[in-house]
């Protein structure tokens, strides 16, 4: 290609992420680039390296990289997009699609099961070990003295019957760390820690309370993915779990823990409402950073949750009515939207009649290839099976 002489030469590498799963921070990178018409030829080792999904490998090489003028190259499968201008390249490239995403699907079959044998077998555990554990030399969890003692202290304060707020109001006295913090301390660096400011959430401690795991019993498999590449999980029934006893040693005994499963007061409510408010996880507290909740009462206000435990933190206690806090943001929205359109004759906003229409045949229109893509797909499967 002796147009490429002088071209600039851009690698996009996505370890760790299946290819059917087409969200990859790099592809969405590269796609972007594609409509930005930055990217004048895309170079692959085979289609699979671009995906194994067919419907959506299909779709950006036969549709999206054409309508940018982007040319693709898979060396393997001997494909260039130019040689096949007003064409997709027939059956041959169509069944490599299939062939690739079917390959995908076998491997997560087999995968699954061998993993799900070593389950079984109580020999599986993940890399990941809950607060209050480590890997030891030989790969097994092991109590990490620092944390369990923390644990310990969680449990005995809840098997005396203090809940979890108040729990939460005792490690902050104590100046004990978070999880996220005491990590950080160790070299890991995974969560942010930036607003957290030695409060631990009231949900953590519940989720630790909750942690068979602490009794030495290992529990796997809670989860399962809804789709092959997909992140989307779905918590599966217990009887599907795998729940192996005396697989660690323990941090709490079993009877300690018994005793706080009965003593936590949980309430279940089937047909709850989803909680929505029209500034819902959009107003945040000016002192901590955090988003501010909104109590759903008469006269409802605004409050930092996070800021309960500290008595000393600016915003400890701080209220904020809902209704002035509401109307005071849709005043300045409506002061900028004034600037950006005249107002009409009756005190509305003007506003280009074709905006909100163009905006709904574009859901129409995406909607429709969503659906689409599902038919593509089941026919494609039934011609295989």
């Amino acid at each position: 290609m002796p147009e490429a002489l002088n071209a600039e030469i851009m690698e996009f590498i996505d370890n760790g992420y299946s290819g059917t799963n087409f969200e990859r921070p790099q592809v969405q990178k590269l796609i972007e680039l594609v409509r930005a018409n930055q990217i004048d030829c895309i170079i692959v080792k085979d289609f699979s390296r671009f995906g194994r999904n067919s419907i959506e490998t299909g779709y950006f090489i036969e549709r999206v990289f054409p309508l940018f003028h982007t040319r693709f190259i898979s060396i393997s499968d001997d494909f260039d997009s130019s040689k096949f201008k007003g064409d997709t390249g027939g059956m041959d490239v169509a069944f490599k699609y299939l062939i690739s995403e079917y390959y995908s699907r076998d491997m997560s079959i087999k995968t699954k099961s061998a993993k799900y044998a070593k389950m079984q077998r109580g020999e599986y555990q993940s890399k990941i070990c809950p607060y209050g554990y480590r890997k030891s030399a030989d790969g097994r969890m092991e109590p990490d003295p620092e944390a369990a003692a923390v644990v310990q202290l969680i449990f005995q304060l809840a098997a005396e019957g203090i809940n979890a707020t108040a729990i939460t109001r005792e490690l902050f006295r104590r100046s004990i760390p978070t999880p996220g913090q005491y990590k950080a301390a160790h070299g890991n660096h995974t969560h942010d820690i930036s607003r957290c400011h030695g409060v631990w959430s009231t949900s953590t401690i519940l989720r630790i309370l909750e942690d068979e795991r602490y009794t030495g019993v290992y529990v796997i498999g809670k989860r399962a993915v809804l789709e092959v590449g997909g992140n989307r999980s779905r918590l599966k029934d217990r009887e599907s779990w795998y729940i192996i006893p005396d697989h660690h040693p323990a941090i709490v005994e079993k009877a300690v823990f018994d005793t706080v499963q009965a003593s936590q007061l949980r309430f279940s409510q089937p047909n709850k409402k989803k909680r929505d408010y029209p500034l819902k996880g959009k107003a945040f507290c000016g002192c901590c950073g955090h988003a501010l909740r909104r109590t759903m009462q008469k006269t409802s206000y605004y409050y930092c949750r996070h800021s309960e435990a500290d008595e000393e933190s600016c915003c400890y206690k701080m209220r904020l009515n809902a209704a002035e806090l509401e109307q005071a943001v849709f005043l300045t929205l409506k002061k900028q939207m004034e600037a950006a359109a005249p107002l009409a004759p009756d005190g509305t906003l003007r506003m280009d009649a074709s905006v909100p229409e163009r905006a709904e045949y574009e859901q129409q229109i995406e909607a429709l290839q969503d659906g689409k893509r599902t038919c593509m797909n089941a026919i494609s499967w039934a011609r295989l099976t």
